[in-house]
């Protein structure tokens, strides 16, 4: 089984455990488990159900938390589409969202997510999804491209690796896998600049990609307009990000929902790695956690459950 290091983790449960009533929890990116084990670790006779879009990581899920039997279920879809698929379900006393890429996805070059491993161009989470990054890159205009790195990526040098992109594919060479992705980045960007950026000079491109294959920004404000419906009086919706688009939509969603009357954001300022932390799992860098607590479920047109 690919290593899986929950973020955050020890936080999520110490405050999950303090809160009196936590008993039934929605992880809406269950991915190989790690949240979903610790809970059922941590809180005696919770109930967990799980969901992914991810049918590899969905069926190792299933495998590894077998032994709770009735304690734990899960089901494979879009966390976009929660209140569809667990509306049956009845209310939970906490949501938990872990947002972006799962170490099962990243680690596995044929997944095409990552810059450090040669593998197709692909990047869908969802493998039946119609279309991939190899689309993206091959088909989309150069400032398609650019826009698409600058929304997504924040990449200063968007214009240039789009038409840099576009330049390959016009003498006949199109982009295929990775490695030849993290190839033309290299070879359009001045060494100076790269030696500049701090990081992998194609780390943002591969997030923009990312982003844009699987919808993720809209995903994310769609599913926690659902999750404020499905969550019970006094629980609570905990999302952890891990880049500032995904964090600005939470912060704001939460702080939108707490003007309307609808609950309060718990964490006033994000809750964040320890240093201790980020020396074990270098991914937890950047993770941000948010939490708010719901007045009790609620329609999008601002009405109560019970449409008053």
């Amino acid at each position: 089984m690919t290593e899986h290091i929950p973020v955050l983790i020890n936080e999520i449960v110490a405050f999950l455990k303090d809160r009196p009533g936590i008993k039934k929890v929605l992880d809406c990116t269950l991915g190989l488990g790690g949240y979903a084990l610790a809970v059922l670790d941590a809180i005696p006779g919770s109930l967990v159900f799980g969901l992914d879009q991810d049918g590899e990581a969905l069926q190792e899920a299933k495998n590894r938390l077998a032994h709770f039997g009735e304690r734990f279920k899960a089901l494979g879809g879009n966390f976009a589409d929660a209140p569809e698929l667990f509306g049956s379900e009845g209310l939970f006393d906490a949501i938990l969202f872990d947002l972006g890429v799962s170490n099962l996805q990243i680690s596995a070059g044929r997944r095409g997510f990552s810059f450090q491993h040669d593998g197709p161009l692909d990047m869908r989470m969802n493998p039946d999804s119609p279309f991939s990054a190899r689309d993206i890159v091959n088909d989309a205009s150069d400032k398609e491209l650019a826009d698409i790195f600058w929304k997504y990526g924040e990449e200063r040098y968007s214009r240039l690796i789009a038409r840099g992109i576009v330049e390959k594919r016009r003498s006949g060479g199109g982009i295929s896998t990775t490695g030849e992705l993290v190839a033309l980045v290299r070879e359009v960007l001045p060494a100076p600049v790269q030696r500049k950026m701090g990081g992998h000079p194609a780390r943002r491109i591969f997030q923009a990609l990312r982003i844009a294959v699987n919808d993720e920004l809209s995903v994310l404000e769609r599913g926690l307009a659902g999750a404020i419906g499905l969550v019970s009086a006094g629980g609570v919706i905990a999302v952890v990000s891990y880049h500032s688009l995904e964090d600005r939509i939470v912060k704001n969603r939460f702080r939108e929902l707490q003007k309307e009357g609808r609950g309060t954001v718990i964490t006033k300022k994000p809750v964040v790695p320890g240093k201790e932390e980020i020396e074990i799992n270098y991914k937890a860098r950047s993770a941000k956690l948010r939490i708010f607590e719901a007045k009790g479920p609620g329609r999008e047109d601002g009405r109560d459950g019970e449409g008053k």
